[in-house]
């Protein structure tokens, strides 16, 4: 069992530094997190988190979280593999998931500003098969859209691991970074 690597006694802020995805797995499985309600503070351990919530057995948590990380590595795609694979002339369907403000800005060539319109297109007509790449500035909100999609029946649906950060840094350098202020 992976649970046994996991200290039920981390912070939340600790979890989440291992686990990234850990609060979209909590939230999707427990109603963990995902608003005031049911949110936690960063300095709350795990297993007083699971304690206040309906005493959840903090080892199923751990193996939920842990499991779901899997899932989300398994969702990404690599900054140069993408690069290979838009080289090699393989058809990808680009999704940029950024403000408009952003990819006015700076973009992967061939992506795609995603929009409402855009979406119900997506839905309604895209060929669920075909590899659709999602990215955002550094991989979070891409991972949520991701989900969605695989969760409408995109079979091979990937995000960008770090995003257009990391292609920056990993792919083309001539790409301007810029950084985010969070409120």
């Amino acid at each position: 069992m992976l649970s046994a690597a996991v200290d039920p006694n981390l912070t939340m802020r600790e979890l989440l530094e291992q686990f990234p995805g850990a609060q979209r797995a909590l939230f999707r499985k427990y109603h963990i997190g995902g608003c005031s309600s049911c949110g936690f503070s960063p300095d709350e351990t795990l297993a007083g988190v699971c304690a206040r919530n309906e005493n959840l057995d903090v080892n199923e948590v751990i193996d939920h979280v842990v499991a779901s990380d899997a899932a989300d590595r398994a969702m990404q795609l690599e900054p140069q593999d993408l690069s290979d694979r838009l080289g090699a002339g393989e058809t990808i369907n680009l999704l940029d998931v950024r403000t408009r403000e952003e990819f006015e800005a700076v973009k992967i060539d061939g992506a795609r500003l995603f929009t409402q319109d855009l979406m119900h297109t997506i839905l309604g007509n895209w060929p669920r098969e075909q590899l659709l790449v999602i990215y955002d500035h550094d991989g979070t909100r891409s991972m949520d859209a991701a989900a969605y999609f695989q969760g409408h029946g995109f079979a091979n649906v990937k995000s960008l691991r770090g995003g257009i950060d990391a292609w920056s840094v990993e792919v083309d350098p001539k790409l301007p970074r810029y950084h985010l202020e969070h409120a």
